[in-house]
């Protein structure tokens, strides 16, 4: 039996780094694999058809990265969190659990990202290199070794843009990852800052998916204290709509127009109130300088995924992006997240099969090259 070493020079002699893979779509429902569940997988029929499903939206932890960050202050802070049940669904080790809940929820695979506590933007050149290759070994890992149900998403050191340029192009060519999952903002810096401009370019080369998710508001931390958990209700959906506005406004998807962007949590509160940008462009330029095309509309060159909980609330979202731009997001395992995923997609009023479809899994299998 090779060993983990011989398994990943294997994964780095693969020319293309896609692995393409048969998605468990056969007539039996139920399946079987070394380490993996036993159980009745839940099969999604649309239209008379089965249906794959893809969530994009799901989180993982690698625990051997713990080494490397346990004697810095972020690892102090998170110490206790390994051994949390939280911490226990995010972790490999508990792959069974994991695969029991996909089967449950009728979701055929996952396109894996790190958790976004440990993205560790704080960290120097060379300690985030050796994280992020640790832990997108791992993630590749198993993928490779569970090719129908996972796809691996990169974690990059954004904090050190030509590095993270380098990582992802390692991740996609060389262990066959999808793309990466990058914060809202790095530290001090919006994701449209020019420092950043060698990253979105090598993403755009690469033709990868780049999944942006929050970590919090911290500049409205002061208002958020209180009832309600309004750092992440509120604060979440606000950090994604500020750096897709700057993404938008300073130019980023005029210069790298090929990127293929993905936000969490349908985008925040960016499609539901996209008319108030065009609205500035159009009537207070000298705030607003026009663009090559109103601000709304490059909400159809983005993607933005399901969760945002309420059927009205996602035909609205497809009402302003259209069906082609949604894909299915659960926010596995987190608290946040919907468990409910497929029904939420089903259970759109007015959805027609081909959008169910699409929103399911045939947008994510286009986007993360599954097939």
């Amino acid at each position: 039996m090779r060993n983990r070493r011989e398994f990943l020079k294997d994964l780095a002699t693969t020319s293309s780094g896609i692995f393409f893979v048969s998605c468990g779509m056969g007539a039996s429902a139920g399946w079987s694999m070394q380490g993996g569940s036993t159980g009745r997988r839940r099969e999604i029929v649309v239209g008379g058809r089965r249906t794959l499903t893809v969530d994009v939206h799901a989180h993982c932890y690698i625990h051997d990265t713990w080494e490397l960050i346990k004697d810095t202050d972020a690892g102090r802070r998170l110490s206790a969190f390994p051994d949390s049940p939280r911490g226990r669904d995010l972790n490999f080790a508990n792959l069974d659990d994991r695969l029991k809940k996909m089967d449950e929820q009728g979701i055929d695979m996952q396109a894996v990202s790190l958790g976004s506590s440990y993205l560790h933007y704080w960290a120097d050149r060379d300690l985030s290199r050796q994280i992020h290759q640790l832990q997108n070994e791992k993630i590749a890992e198993l993928c490779a070794t569970h090719p129908d149900r996972f796809v691996g998403m990169a974690g990059v050191a954004m904090q050190h843009p030509d590095l993270a340029a380098e990582q992802l192009e390692h991740a996609v060519k060389r262990l066959g990852m999808r793309g990466c999952m990058i914060s809202t903002q790095i530290n001090d810096d919006e994701l449209a800052a020019p420092k950043f401009h060698p990253f979105w370019a090598k993403a755009e080369e690469l033709g990868c998916l780049v999944f942006i998710h929050p970590v919090g508001f911290p500049e409205g931390r002061g208002r958020f204290q209180g009832n309600g958990n309004l750092g992440n209700v509120i604060g979440n959906p606000l950090a994604t709509t500020v750096a897709l506005s700057h993404l938008i406004f300073e130019g980023t998807l005029d210069r790298f127009p090929g990127l293929k962007i993905c936000s969490a949590h349908g985008g925040g509160f960016l499609p539901s109130y996209s008319g108030r940008s065009d609205h500035c462009v159009d009537f207070v330029p000298a705030n607003c300088k026009p663009l090559k095309k109103h601000p709304s509309e490059y909400l159809k060159q983005l993607y933005f995924d399901s969760l945002v909980y309420t059927p009205e609330g996602l035909r609205h979202l497809i009402a302003e992006v259209g069906a082609s731009q949604i894909v299915l997001g659960t926010d596995f395992p987190y608290e946040m997240g919907n468990t409910d995923g497929v029904n939420h997609i089903l259970g759109v009023p007015g959805l027609n099969a081909a959008d169910q479809e699409a929103i399911l899994g045939g947008n994510a299998s286009r986007l993360l090259r599954i097939g």
